[in-house]
């Protein structure tokens, strides 16, 4: 796990700094698919700086990344990579992105490296072990009472208007005091372990960036959930899920309920 953390950390760091140096000066992109994801060429370039450094140490290990997609090897251990989170505000120029690596065991994840390349801003989380940024330790145990809540809205990409989730985000909109839309999930997730969100609703979104979040959001102090408040584990290829400080559980579980009526 030692060597993992020093790998993927520096794997992290490397593609961040492509991806600052290139920021502004993108022409242009592709779309990959008719629901608003796109692709650079500073995504494939990222992406092949990660590949590279984590198949060096660990070739026996399966992979999947955004783009490069499965390397079907047979293993306990996979690295999910999401080399640019939020291409969208890459391409347009907003320094809103950052670099998502995640190993999971058996289909845990054990280990989360977000670095946001702007700020330069590095989250570690390992299992049992806490989170971090910048090596200080996070935690959202300073949670605060709140008449309304600052909730980061995290929904799939190929939903677009479905008259459910339309319904949910449209009450989570009028009855909190926030409801954020980053387009770069991952920064969601940190701001929620750090204590600068309240929650994040998830609905039906699944790829490379979630399981990263997910444990840095546990090991500072966090709890996620389903809809019905049941604690989430393992992968799902469609989670509908709450993330929060424990003592909100309750309180978004029931926003949930209440905006699906």
């Amino acid at each position: 796990m030692n060597m993992a953390k020093e790998v993927a950390i520096a794997a992290a760091y490397e593609a961040g700094r492509l991806t600052r140096e290139r920021f502004g000066t993108l022409i242009t992109y592709d779309e990959k698919d008719d629901h608003g994801d796109i692709v650079t060429e500073v995504d494939h370039l990222a992406e092949a700086i990660i590949l590279r450094k984590i198949q060096r140490v660990f070739p026996e290990h399966r992979i999947r990344s955004e783009e490069y997609g499965e390397n079907d090897l047979n293993s306990d251990w996979l690295w999910l990579i999401d080399p640019l989170d939020g291409t969208n505000n890459f391409a347009v120029g907003l320094p809103l992105f950052a670099i998502s690596i995640t190993l999971l065991y058996k289909l845990n994840p054990v280990l989360a490296v977000i670095y946001e390349p702007m700020t330069d801003r590095l989250y570690v989380s390992s299992e049992g072990e806490g989170a971090s940024c910048n090596t200080h330790p996070i935690t959202i145990d300073k949670a605060k009472d709140f008449k309304k809540a600052r909730v980061g809205w995290i929904q799939g990409h190929a939903l677009q208007n479905q008259e459910r989730a339309v319904k949910l985000r449209h009450y989570i909109d009028v009855n909190t005091k926030r409801m954020m839309r980053l387009w770069a999930p991952t920064l969601q997730w940190c701001m929620l372990a750090r204590g600068d969100l309240d929650g994040i609703i998830v609905y039906n979104s699944e790829g490379e960036d979630l399981y990263s979040g997910l444990l840095i959001v546990k090991e500072a102090g966090g709890v996620v959930v389903d809809y019905d408040g049941n604690t989430f584990t393992g992968m799902s290829p469609q989670p509908y899920l709450i993330a929060c400080h424990p003592k909100f559980q309750n309180y978004f579980i029931n926003m949930v309920k209440d905006g699906l009526q």
